[in-house]
């Protein structure tokens, strides 16, 4: 488990170097926009509570999107370990093995809490937007952010394995333009999100650079 914490803590710097520039735990990218990473998971947690049929006028016999449901805890994680990350540098100086470490500590014997319904899945998902604003403690929320996936039906591995096609895939969209509005984010129908997802379900070993070949490849065809 830790060698994968590290692994996903090294994608996520590199990503963040790549995409806002050096020195972004400060608070800023390399053009001057203020960075708030807290702010970042509380709407992606509200994206996730959007998966769900919580609203009374409409949509009332309908399933929650558990498959979605993942994609977006997927996405509240790479926040969360840029939170993490950030925090690090500034006030914690720890080494990104230490980090690792400590990480695998607090989560190692986390159990899925199973809910009865999916309003007390929401429910849950609201108390951890909470501990963003109410005694914040980042380890102790870290753990809460795996009690949340493991109680939603996502393991680690499987966060793991959603993790690297995520931050491949977005590593992907930066270097196809996905900032200067040119990225083409339907693939022959398919989100690219979906077309990923399909790669990695073909191919549960495949490396970070063998995933991002593939979806160059794909890409190319359109």
């Amino acid at each position: 488990m830790k060698s994968k914490i590290l692994t996903m803590l090294q994608l996520q710097q590199k990503l963040n170097d790549g995409t806002n520039g050096l020195g972004w735990e400060d608070g800023k990218t390399n053009k001057g926009k203020l960075i708030n990473w807290r702010r970042c998971i509380y709407l992606e947690a509200a994206e996730l509570i959007e998966s769900y049929p919580w609203k009374h006028w409409k949509n009332i016999d309908a399933k929650p999107d558990y498959d979605n449901i993942k994609v977006e805890l997927v996405d509240i994680w790479h926040f969360v370990l840029s939170e993490i990350l950030r925090v690090n540098k500034l006030e914690n100086k720890k080494s990104q093995d230490e980090l690792s470490a400590k990480i695998e500590d607090a989560i190692a014997n986390i159990e899925a809490s199973k809910k009865s319904d999916f309003y007390e899945e929401i429910e849950l998902i609201e108390s951890f937007i909470k501990r963003l604003f109410c005694n914040f403690e980042l380890i102790e929320f870290t753990k809460s952010f795996f009690e949340l996936c493991y109680s939603l039906d996502l393991d680690f591995d499987s966060l793991y394995s959603l993790y690297i096609g995520k931050n491949i895939l977005n590593k992907f969209r930066q270097e196809h333009g996905y900032k200067e509005g040119s990225y083409i984010k339907i693939w022959n129908g398919k989100e690219d999100n979906v077309v990923m997802q399909e790669i990695l379900h073909n191919n549960p070993d495949i490396t970070p650079q063998e995933l991002y070949d593939s979806l160059e490849d794909a890409y190319s065809k359109l």
